[in-house]
């Protein structure tokens, strides 16, 4: 794909007419569809299995404590002051992860590592040291820089020695939270965190050799502005973050009760975000990053931006990656990995999940196994929501179909979509156009077998 399509292009009418709920599709098939048929000896079967293919590891570890709670947050985190409870939760990680590398070779190198939240930085230095000390006893974690490790920041809760420590230990990619940075917004969601601490923790990085500090905002918060929502943008590209991710704040209090303290009158308006988002758009291109999808920013020589060029990019539970090859382990409360061709998710709850390792026992509760159209469609999806194209003949060849008769309801339903503009498509390929990366969602909820059954919904956020 050329750089210079890798821009984000609004259509408001558009936008009018396909603004509907649907999976952010971290995974197809989505959590909705996880059952708790699929346990830990399921998720034992995989993982041996796996071994035969020799792939590289990714490793997630959820960290679930946040000091203060963020009033828009959605995540599984648990609020408290009591820095005490990180480390009854740290032993259990630990026992959890001597576990899980009984079940995987120890040849398999570790490629990609993240530690996210919750918030990452709530437990001590002297913790963050045991628990990579933990991992390389367990795990084969590589020794030269060339793994893809990375943290979750919160600015407010790390000082300069922190982050050289975070490099000591091994990390070299970091996702700074930042949402906003006016006084009042702020004040609005109970987050407030000065420009200071934000970019004093992005130059601390670069001083420690990070090799790529992305930086997190949220629009739709209460008191935004598009004039305010500016401000902050400028403000941060200034700092030249390597990355950038622009998240739409959905405002979902009946399932999320944090934001039930967040005031709807002070919500911006519907023509107000579209606005804001239309700004972000076009700043971000004249400041030369291109629109990876799905609210991602980066430089054109980011490995993200090379990777969707090259048609290599890939999608799961953290984000955009270049890792498309790596089984993923999942570690600490609510967690999910995959393994193989199964998702499978740790317990929800503290208790659950110390009961669990305690008993000397996985944590998983509930999970899939998926069957060969759910490994077809989750092929089709993530060609899609990645690369903005997908080649037609190399995916009926891959999976031993003719991908016209398979799919003919599906393209019939495109076709409506190639109509407005949103792609095109011929014999050979499907190519998502600049109107419609915007939508790639509802592009690719075309191909989602699951959605329209009862479990699905209410289950999902506007796609815009």
């Amino acid at each position: 794909m050329p750089a210079m399509q890798q821009t984000l292009v609004l259509d408001q009418e558009l936008i009018g007419r396909y603004d509907q709920s649907g999976p952010r599709y971290t995974s197809y098939p989505t959590a909705v569809q996880f059952h708790d048929g699929f346990g830990p000896d399921e998720y034992r079967n995989a993982a041996r299995a796996s071994n035969a293919s020799g792939r590289p590891l990714s490793l997630y570890f959820h960290i679930p404590f946040c000091d203060t709670v963020c009033f828009y947050c959605a995540c599984n985190k648990i609020a408290t002051k009591d820095r005490g409870r990180a480390q009854p939760y740290l032993n259990r990680v630990h026992r959890e992860i001597e576990m899980q590398a009984g079940l995987f070779d120890a040849s398999r190198p570790v490629e990609q590592l993240h530690w996210g939240g919750g918030t990452p930085t709530f437990i001590s230095p002297d913790q963050m040291r045991e628990l990579m000390q933990t991992t390389r006893r367990h795990f084969a974690l590589l020794d030269d820089d060339s793994g893809e490790y990375s943290i979750e920041i919160d600015p407010r809760e790390v000082t300069d020695e922190t982050i050289g420590l975070l490099r000591e230990i091994g990390f070299n990619r970091m996702s700074l939270g930042l949402q906003d940075l006016e006084e009042r917004v702020q004040k609005a969601v109970n987050r407030i965190q000065t420009a200071e601490q934000t970019f004093g923790a992005l130059r601390a990085a670069r001083r420690e050799g990070f090799r790529s500090v992305s930086m997190d905002l949220i629009y739709g918060l209460p008191l935004q502005t598009p004039s305010s929502f500016l401000r902050t943008l400028d403000r941060v590209l200034d700092a030249e973050p390597d990355r950038l991710s622009v998240f739409n704040y959905a405002h979902l209090p009946e399932r999320f009760k944090p934001q039930r303290r967040i005031n709807e009158a002070e919500l911006p308006t519907p023509d107000q975000k579209l606005e804001i988002l239309q700004n972000v758009g076009e700043r971000l291109a004249s400041a030369g990053y291109v629109y990876i999808g799905m609210d991602h920013f980066a430089r054109p020589d980011d490995e993200l931006a090379v990777a969707q060029r090259e048609g290599q990019l890939y999608r799961n539970f953290q984000g955009y990656s270049t890792h498309a090859h790596c089984d993923l382990i999942a570690l600490g409360v609510t967690s999910i990995g995959m393994v193989g061709d199964t998702y499978a998710q740790n317990m929800r709850t503290l208790d659950e999940y110390y009961a669990r390792i305690d008993a000397g026992e996985l944590a998983v509760f509930r999970g899939i196994q998926l069957n060969e159209d759910d490994q077809l469609r989750r092929d089709v999806i993530t060609q899609l929501i990645c690369n903005f194209a997908l080649d037609m003949n190399a995916i009926g060849e891959r999976w031993g179909i003719e991908f016209a008769t398979y799919f003919a309801s599906e393209l019939t339903r495109l076709a409506g979509m190639a109509t407005d503009g949103l792609l095109q498509i011929d014999d050979a390929r499907i190519e998502v156009l600049p109107a419609g990366r915007l939508l790639i969602r509802n592009i690719c909820m075309v191909f989602d077998r699951y959605l329209g059954e009862p479990s699905q919904s209410g289950r999902f956020s506007k796609v815009i």
